[in-house]
């Protein structure tokens, strides 16, 4: 069985290592890794039969992973944080291990793979054939870490969502900013399209956060938001987006 681990900590990954070659000598492991970039890169190259993933890594949450690259592979997670267990399982989860992790719970996890794995040689064109008149879900929260604290933020809350910098942050209602892992391409798909618009290249809006909206130049349209943006020369919408906005604003 080839097995990938990505861990952060050298410690925990050699010592995961070791466990997996006394529950079995076969074993190979094809690497570890230790961020999100290096293992994004790797996956798109390589394969594995099981993935070991610790879901804090040096980099981010390793859930933004599967942003960045399409997997298959069984995923066994590991992790301190049991509040990400829900997250994990709605992935290719085959189970769950919390740190320390105890030999006699990652034998059962690797019996518990070895009796699905023929579960995941799925034919997913099927699948996505029987559900293509299904309604689209939508994200209705984000988990934002900062530090080793969680907070948990309702997407009805969210005012606007911007870039700065090399960032991508939300504003509640309330005035609050916290950083969100995704990019506004990625957002664009993961909310209410009905609620969210994209205006421009840097602002994602939620229309209950339009305060007022000026005519501007070129047929565009300048918005002020509650809360107020930092820059209000940067809430105008695009050329290009103006048409789309128009149709937006009447549905």
């Amino acid at each position: 069985m080839n097995i990938l681990i990505i861990e952060d900590e050298s410690f925990a990954a050699d010592k995961l290592q070791a466990m997996l070659h006394e529950i079995d000598p076969t074993i190979q492991v094809l690497a570890q890794l230790g961020s999100i970039k290096e293992s994004a890169k790797w996956l798109m190259q390589h394969a594995a039969d099981l993935i070991f993933l610790d879901i804090q890594l040096s980099d981010g949450l390793s859930f933004s992973i599967f942003e960045q690259v399409s997997v298959n592979t069984p995923i066994i997670f590991t992790t301190a944080y049991d509040q990400y267990a829900i997250k994990a399982f709605e992935l290719n989860s085959i189970s769950y291990l919390l740190k320390p992790i105890r030999k006699s719970d990652l034998a059962e996890a690797l019996k518990k793979f070895s009796s699905l794995k023929s579960a995941f040689s799925i034919d997913f064109d099927e699948i996505i054939a029987r559900l293509q008149n299904r309604e689209p879900e939508f994200k209705k929260r984000f988990l934002i870490q900062i530090g080793d604290k969680i907070k948990k933020v309702e997407v009805p809350d969210i005012a606007y969502i911007f870039v700065l910098e090399k960032g991508v942050y939300l504003r509640t209602f309330q005035g609050s900013t916290f950083p969100v892992e995704y990019t506004l391409e990625k957002l664009e798909t993961l909310l209410t399209p009905e609620i969210f618009f994209r205006i421009n290249r840097k602002y994602m809006i939620n229309i209950n956060a339009i305060s007022t909206m000026v005519a501007y130049s070129r047929s565009r349209v300048k918005i002020e938001l509650t809360p107020k943006a930092d820059d209000p020369f940067e809430t105008i919408v695009s050329i290009d987006r103006s048409a789309e906005f128009k149709k937006w604003l009447n549905r």
